[in-house]
C-alpha cells in the first residue's frame, strides 16, 4: 500500500465519521424535539445550532410540515445518506479504486 493510498483511505475515514456524526446529531435533533426540552440546556442549545441551518434553508425551499409534523429531518437524513455515498465513491474514484 503505498502512501498516496494511506492518504486516500485516511480521508475516507474521516469523511465517513463526520457524516456519520453528523446523521446521529440530526436523529438527536428529531427525538429531543418531541418533548419540551429547556432551550438553555447545553447540549439542546449544541443540537439546535448544529442543524437549525441547514434545516431552515431545507423548509425555506420544501415546507415539510403536514399536520403539525416536521418532516424536514427525514428529508436531511436522506440527503445526507446520498450524499455522503457521492463523496465517498468520489474519493475512492480519486484513489483510483474505480
Amino acid at each position: 500500500m503505498g502512501f498516496g493510498n494511506i492518504i486516500f483511505n485516511a480521508i475516507y475515514q474521516i469523511v465517513d465519521l463526520a457524516f456519520t456524526i453528523y446523521i446521529f446529531i440530526v436523529i438527536a435533533r428529531a427525538l429531543v424535539s418531541w418533548v419540551n426540552p429547556d432551550p438553555y440546556n447545553p447540549i439542546v442549545r449544541f443540537l439546535h445550532n448544529a442543524t437549525d441551518p441547514i434545516l431552515y434553508r431545507l423548509r425555506k425551499f420544501l415546507p415539510l410540515q403536514f399536520g403539525g409534523i416536521d418532516f424536514s429531518p427525514i428529508v436531511l437524513l436522506l440527503g445526507l445518506s446520498v450524499l455522503k455515498q457521492f463523496v465517498l465513491r468520489l474519493i475512492v474514484m480519486l484513489a483510483g479504486g474505480y
